[in-house]
């Protein structure tokens, strides 16, 4: 079982991380009080559904995509195992990627080596075990909690500048919040399945993501405007804090990352019973640390606003089947009406990216994906029920 103590630690070491501060630099077209707000508002749409994500394997003890198996089917979950496995690759690749091209900035062995040494950290990590390693990640995250004050404390000496580069919508700028913690919903119940109290690891785990999310997100606020820059390196350089700004990214980076090669290698055994969840982690780092070093990774809001479209409403499909319609058994090998909702909820939400709503896309899309998923549920009982009576008859 899992501890309370150990959700706080894996998702504090999560949440801590340079995409997260390089995230943080976009909303500084919007000045220092719009963007402070767009960050909130978009972290607290995404941890109402990353904690019901994790909840849902809390409740069921079940890993994030075998709960999805019991909302899309037992082969129909295996589209989404798939689509999470490559996603969290993607993750892999853009997290060792921020890493190695910051420390090469901070200590220029070039970003290269940098990368083959966080891969390896990662692969560590991975192969000697989050338990077996607990010692180490409370000195790390005890020790990124310290450096990240510190570096709090040089961002945001000064005095702000107004806006900053390109204009973004306020509604854009909330969808980017909330697009961070809604990439961790289908990770989220790999950790959370083994909760030691119900209800309370689920909260735990989405609820210091969440304030560690935002804490990070408003370092690359402030570090646009206090310090003018958007290279998160360059203001640790400027600060005169680069050995310090080099422990930051490279455990910030391992501990984050760990997360998303080893959840890869969990829902991999989804998609293959015989697959051992380590050694598709080790794969999935390897792999991740050449795309890193073969190709460029600079702008991730393509790849958050895809991730966004794929999971607000997969995510909604399997809130209205497990919370609202109480769904608890996998019923078929494809479940037709859940896929069809989800079809339409990525439709809709691929559509609504051209719009701008104040609460951003997947609040808008969720909500409505939701709302099929029951309307097309009542439909298929109202014709399961109309062909009983015709067989009746």
């Amino acid at each position: 079982m899992t501890k309370n103590s150990e959700h706080a630690l894996i998702w504090f070491g999560a949440g801590v991380s340079i995409a997260e501060m390089l995230t943080g630099t976009y909303y500084a077209s919007l000045g220092l009080k719009n963007g402070a707000y767009a960050i909130l508002l978009g972290h607290l749409i995404g941890f109402i559904f990353m904690y019901l994500a994790g909840y849902i394997s809390e409740r069921s003890e079940k890993s994030s995509m075998e709960t999805v198996k019991i909302t899309f089917g037992k082969k129909g979950g295996i589209l989404f195992a798939v689509l999470n496995v490559v996603q969290l690759a993607g993750w892999t690749a853009i997290m060792i990627y921020d890493g190695a091209l910051s420390a090469g900035e901070i200590l220029k062995y070039g970003s290269g080596v940098w990368a083959v040494v966080i891969g390896a950290l990662i692969v560590l990590w991975i192969v000697v075990g989050i338990t077996s390693l607990k010692w180490i990640n409370t000195l790390a995250m005890t020790l990124l909690f310290v450096l990240t004050i510190i570096l709090s404390r040089h961002v945001f000496s000064g005095e702000a500048a107004g806006p900053m580069g390109d204009a973004m919508s306020f509604g854009a700028a909330v969808e980017l919040g909330a697009a961070m913690p809604l990439s961790w919903i289908p990770v989220v119940g790999d950790y959370t399945m083994n909760s030691e109290k119900k209800k309370i690891g689920a909260f735990v785990a989405a609820g210091v993501y969440t304030i560690v999310s935002i804490w990070m997100q408003f370092i690359g606020l402030g570090a646009a405007l206090y310090a003018g820059e958007t290279d998160i390196s360059l203001v640790m350089i400027k600060a005169g804090i680069g050995t310090i700004g080099l422990l930051i990214v490279v455990l910030s980076t391992v501990t984050t990352t760990f997360l998303d090669a080893y959840s890869a290698g969990i829902s991999s055994k989804s998609i293959f019973k015989r697959l051992n969840a380590k050694t598709v982690g080790v794969v999935v780092t390897i792999l991740g640390t050449v795309l890193a070093m073969v190709y460029n990774m600079d702008d991730i809001t393509g790849f958050l606003y895809l991730i966004g479209s794929v999971f607000a409403p997969m995510t909604a499909v399997l809130i209205a089947d497990q919370l609202i319609l109480k769904s608890k058994y996998i019923r078929k090998e494809f479940e037709i009406s859940h896929l069809l909702s989800w079809a339409i909820g990525f439709i809709i939400y691929r559509k609504l990216l051209t719009k701008d709503f104040y609460l951003g896309v997947t609040f808008v899309n969720i909500l409505i994906t939701i709302a099929i998923t029951v309307i097309l549920n009542r439909i298929g009982l109202i014709i399961k029920k109309s062909n009983k009576k015709i067989e009746g008859k």
